[in-house]
């Protein structure tokens, strides 16, 4: 028996190999349909709580505890008492004595949800902070195996901002043997130093390979993914003007299927045609962008099982 009460998703740090493993497989079997008929959240609560405006991962975790048999209780972000002066510590406390879980988005420091997994009853998920958005990575991770059948050895682009989604990509893909992961991302938008240097060393371990630039210049061919994000982040503001301009050779066109016929589409959505991507690409026939967000419900539904909530205790 596991001897800890309840599990935390906070970070993809959080997770050992083998869990990151089994949360993409386990997606993967809901996807598919071949997870079972069981229903582990029978009597027990989760609490859904978005300071920021969500449309997928919201609604993935609340109809993931639905049809996992527990129940949900909503907040927005004017409904904690936070904001009237009370520690996180003193809210995680009184929270962990009502709920079984907490999914938590605040786009903001991470050592809030800390603050709130400092008790040993209710689960916390982090459904995106400002650093990271682990849950993401374990969606794209479960598309991937869903349409793949495999995640090792796979060849991905990334262009854009080195934001929260890239940062988790990074952490979770370099788990994995022989997959090729190129970022290439605008000057000055990059991945943070500490993100590199943590993929890096897990890279270094499983034989993956980490690659970061910040132009389009002799870009290899031959990938079997390119995927983008909105270039604004939700929650986040860009202090330089003129970013449109740094981020323009970055957009995502048809042009890139020259050197990589078969690679497939993936956008973590919302997406804005003619900015990031073209409508071409994201509503032609190579784009899996809407499977992907369909897979927001399974693979909740898989960290929600995982987190194995104990009521009562």
């Amino acid at each position: 028996m596991d001897p800890r009460p309840v599990r935390h998703l906070i970070s993809l740090d959080d997770l050992t190999d083998a869990d990151l493993r089994h949360l993409v497989e386990r997606g993967a079997q809901f996807s598919a349909g071949t997870a079972g008929p069981a229903r582990p959240l029978e009597g027990r609560v989760a609490g859904i709580y978005f300071a920021k405006t969500s449309t997928r991962t919201r609604t993935a975790f609340s109809a993931g505890t639905l049809r996992l048999g527990g129940s949900i209780v909503t907040y927005g972000p004017g409904d904690l008492q936070t904001n009237t002066g009370e520690t996180s510590e003193d809210t995680g406390r009184i929270l962990s004595r009502m709920l079984d879980v907490l999914v938590a988005r605040t786009a903001g420091d991470p050592a809030e949800m800390r603050a709130w997994a400092d008790q040993r009853r209710m689960a916390v998920v982090n459904a995106m902070s400002a650093d990271e958005h682990p849950t993401q990575a374990l969606t794209d991770l479960t598309t991937l195996l869903r349409h793949f059948g495999r995640v090792d050895g796979l060849r991905i682009l990334y262009l854009g901002e080195g934001n929260n989604t890239a940062a988790s990509l990074a952490l979770a893909l370099t788990r994995y043997p022989d997959v090729e992961f190129e970022l290439r991302t605008p000057p000055g938008y990059g991945l943070t130093e500490p993100v590199l240097t943590a993929a890096r060393a897990q890279a270094a371990r499983t034989g993956a390979r980490l690659r970061e630039r910040h132009d389009m210049a002799a870009l290899p061919d031959g990938f079997d993914v390119i995927y983008t994000t909105r270039w604004q982040t939700t929650g986040t503001t860009k202090p330089d003007p003129g970013w449109r301009d740094v981020f323009a050779p970055f957009h995502v066109g048809l042009g890139l299927w020259d050197t990589s016929p078969k690679a497939v589409f993936m956008h973590d959505l919302p997406a804005h045609r003619g900015e990031e991507v073209a409508a071409e690409v994201l509503d032609g026939p190579r784009s899996i962008a809407f499977e992907q967000a369909e897979n927001k419900l399974h693979s909740a539904m898989a960290v929600l099982e995982w987190c194995r909530p104990a009521a009562g205790s």
